[in-house]
């Protein structure tokens, strides 16, 4: 009988402990992070969300979202010798290279080319400044009040460039509700279509995407400044998380930390 007693509090204290763990908020390494409901905005966990941190190339999401809304996707843009010199990750653009808009929004996203951002600024708006000036109106029409932007890709600028890790959930709720948005994000390769007939297959940097059940999205990024970034999503029985990472050496384990985390929350 004592033995039996023993055996179920031992039992007990397993369930317990194991309830206690599924409820808890994760530890994670970023500096700072936040999880979204994306229907209805809901913050789920929240490590200093609120911080002014630098965005790098999570910054091409408002990019995306402001190039589907003021641009026309099947019209050609043309890529300058400015754009096509930007520094930092590329799609390996040369000036006088064309593509439709939609191409350049593949080649911008999957392999966060800094060059097709800057082509997707000058064609839609005119010029990068005028373009900028559209995202931040778009970030400010969202919700996003901590959040300014000085280029279209996210290129270190200590002043005047910065956002939060819950303006770029909000954007990224906001964002999935396209659905092209949603596919160009969800995309894990792309072949991108030159005007001349060439092609340039593209995989898309968002490790997640692979390796995690219901993930669609969204956008890595990195600056020695800002450090490692991710913005990961995932869907599961219809329900979008948003999961925010800033500067995190761990940001794939933290992201994924935080979806279970929340999928849990919400017995998904």
């Amino acid at each position: 009988m004592l033995k039996r007693i023993i055996l179920l509090s031992i039992v007990l204290v397993v369930v317990i402990a194991n309830l206690v763990s599924a409820s808890s908020p994760p530890k994670i390494e970023a500096e700072a992070a936040v999880l979204m409901k994306a229907d209805d905005l809901q913050v789920l966990f929240d490590k200093k969300a609120n911080d002014i941190m630098y965005p790098a190339s999570t910054t091409k999401i408002v990019t995306l979202i402001t190039a589907i809304e003021e641009g026309n996707l099947n019209s050609v843009v043309v890529a300058s010798p400015q754009a096509a010199l930007c520094d930092g990750s590329s799609l390996e653009l040369k000036a006088g290279d064309k593509l439709t808009l939609q191409e350049a929004l593949y080649g911008m996203m999957l392999v966060s080319g800094n060059d097709a951002a800057e082509v997707i600024a000058e064609n839609v708006a005119g010029s990068v400044p005028q373009f900028v000036q559209k995202m931040n109106d778009k970030a400010e029409a969202i919700g996003a009040t901590r959040t300014h932007f000085t280029n279209p890709h996210g290129l270190p600028d200590p002043i005047n460039h910065f956002t939060t890790a819950y303006d770029l959930a909000l954007i990224t709720s906001y964002g999935m509700s396209n659905p092209l948005f949603a596919q160009i994000v969800a995309s894990r390769e792309h072949d991108v279509r030159f005007t001349s007939g060439a092609v340039s297959h593209v995989t898309n940097t968002n490790k997640l995407l692979k390796t995690y059940k219901g993930a669609n999205g969204v956008k890595t990024g990195f600056t020695n400044a800002a450090g490692e970034c991710l913005v990961a999503s995932a869907t599961r029985k219809n329900v979008q998380l948003v999961a925010v990472i800033l500067n995190s050496d761990y940001r794939w384990s933290d992201a994924a930390k935080l979806l279970d985390y929340g999928f849990q929350q919400l017995g998904l």
